[in-house]
Formats: structure tokens, C-alpha cells, sequence
């Protein structure tokens, strides 16, 4: 019985989660004004946080104007049937979130099936700690989410499977991400186009 409580306790948060949400749009505004402003999201208005909001600005609207999705690949995405949202936990200031959300907006953009939701980590910890990656906070974190019956039916993030294999990789030699390796990794982000991203959110949609 206590399972069961649990199950929709869960379920019912997620719910409000969706409900409360940020659209893409209101994100992309939120972090517009915080960037004129001098100010991040969270507690910790720290002067790189804040340098780090307007450079993400800056990068959304770069990957806004030049992510293209093939005609092909519309119309696979337009043929998904399943209501699903995808709740995306993030901050302003978060780095691996720039070039990945445009991609995801691009495809809800297609098939209004998919309800792109964007929370922050900070105003939401419960939710964060429900999906970790390896025990940690990591962001951007995608959730996707059956609107039906508040299923949870996959997770993604915070990077796309080839960088989270580069990042692995350097890991394992250096011990930590370097501030340099996350330089690099931006290269990588802008040589890559979203071909990856969107390699990634395809499969969880069970397209190939």
C-alpha cells in the first residue's frame, strides 16, 4: 500500500510539475532578461554564473536561427502518436543546455504531441533527486513523460551519447572535467550541428 501511495505521490507531482513548467519561449525570455540584467537563476548570483547566462543567450539564439531538421526526418517526427512531455530540469546558466534545448524545441515545434516543459533545478531539488545521473545533479536532464497515465518512459542528459563517451574518456585519464575540456566540448557542440542531440531524442521517441 505504501508503494502504491509512493507511485502516485510521484506521478501526481509530475503532474503539477508539467503543469507549472516553462514553455521554451518562456525560458528563452526569462534568460533574455536575467543576461540584460547582470543575474542568473538559482541562490548563487555569482559573477560567472551570471557571465555564463549571457553567453547562453547569446548561443541560443545562434543554434535558434541555424538548427535545421531535414524534411524527412519532419515527417518522422510528425508521425509520432504517443502524448508524452518532456520535462526538462536546468538552470540559466547551465552550459550543455544551450546547444541541446533549441534541439528539443525544434522537434516539439513539429508534432504538438510533444509538450516541451523546462524547470529549474533550484526551485525544484524533489524532482532533481528523483533522476540523478551516477548520484549527481547533473543538468540539463531530460524526462519524458506519458501525459496519459504520468508513466515515465525514458530519461536523456545531461549530454549527448558521443560527448558523454568523450567526457568518460577523460575522466578516466584525468579525473575531473578540466575547464579547458569544457571549451573543447563547446567545439564539439558547434563541429557536431545537433546531429547527435537529435540522434538521441530520435530513439527515444522509438524512431530510427
Amino acid at each position: 500500500m505504501k508503494k502504491h501511495t509512493s507511485v502516485t505521490s510521484s506521478q501526481d507531482l509530475l503532474q503539477e510539475v508539467i503543469r507549472k513548467g516553462m514553455t521554451y519561449h518562456e525560458f528563452r525570455e526569462l534568460v533574455a532578461d536575467l543576461a540584460r540584467q547582470n543575474a542568473t537563476t538559482g541562490p548563487e548570483q555569482t559573477d560567472a554564473y551570471k557571465h555564463y547566462t549571457e553567453l547562453n543567450d547569446r548561443r541560443m539564439r545562434r543554434w535558434d536561427k541555424t538548427f535545421k531538421i531535414s524534411d524527412e526526418i519532419k515527417t518522422r517526427i510528425a508521425d509520432y502518436s504517443r502524448k508524452v512531455a518532456w520535462l526538462v530540469i536546468t538552470e540559466s546558466w547551465c552550459g550543455d543546455a544551450a546547444p541541446s534545448l533549441p534541439v528539443m524545441n525544434r522537434i516539439a515545434e513539429i508534432n504538438d504531441k510533444i509538450d516541451l516543459r523546462i524547470i529549474l533545478r533550484s526551485e525544484y531539488p524533489r524532482i532533481m533527486d528523483m533522476f540523478l545521473t551516477d548520484g549527481k545533479r547533473s543538468i540539463p536532464k531530460l524526462i519524458v513523460i506519458d501525459t496519459e497515465d504520468m508513466e515515465v518512459i525514458n530519461t536523456w542528459g545531461p549530454l549527448p551519447s558521443k560527448a558523454t563517451l568523450l567526457a568518460m574518456d577523460y575522466k578516466k585519464e584525468h579525473g575531473s572535467l578540466s575547464a579547458a575540456f569544457k571549451e573543447d566540448l563547446q567545439q564539439w557542440f558547434n563541429a557536431d550541428k545537433g546531429r547527435n542531440t537529435l540522434e538521441d531524442l530520435l530513439q527515444l521517441l522509438t524512431l530510427k
